[in-house]
């Protein structure tokens, strides 16, 4: 009886949705697949020592020692980025869209930014969308750092 029991529930852990919804995406590993959808675009999994790019067919290593670019594809918890707040920024300021890769995603942002005249960080500045939709915000001009989560596409508009 107590071997049913624990595999029917086992079975409902497996099954649930909530289970799903809330795992967070695998981050891309050097020589993974990539989809075209994010070709071009760059990664930086946490603990890794570069960031990864998309060639069309899979994630290959980046040797630029200071990568920037206009599209970012977070995955796993937190990818945190430096911006024009510091030297050798990875984006720059300007709106930006994260469109969500995977219909339960909720892209999400939050903002570090430096005070002008000042060697302090300002309070941060959170963005949230909503799962499966995009999430359109502004990346202020004096980014110290962001930290970007969800299984989401990041670009740059303007």
């Amino acid at each position: 009886m107590r071997g049913i029991l624990a595999g029917a529930a086992a079975v409902t852990l497996v099954l649930s949705p909530a289970a799903v919804a809330t795992a967070d995406p695998v981050a891309p590993q050097a020589d993974t697949p990539c989809s075209s959808e994010v070709e071009g675009a760059l990664t930086w999994p946490a603990g890794a020592d570069a960031p990864l790019t998309c060639d069309g067919a899979s994630w290959r290593p980046v040797t630029d020692p200071y990568p920037i670019s206009d599209e970012w594809v977070s995955s796993g918890p937190v990818m945190t980025l430096h911006g024009q707040g510091r030297r050798n920024p990875m984006l720059e300021s300007g709106r930006w869209t994260a469109t969500p890769l995977t219909p339960e995603t909720a892209c999400g942002a939050t903002q570090f930014a430096v005070i002008s005249g000042t060697p302090t960080l300002g309070p941060p500045q959170s963005d949230r969308g909503e799962p499966g939709r995009p999430l359109d915000l502004e990346v202020v001009p004096r980014l110290f750092t962001v930290e970007l989560t969800g299984d989401c596409l990041w670009r740059r508009s303007s």
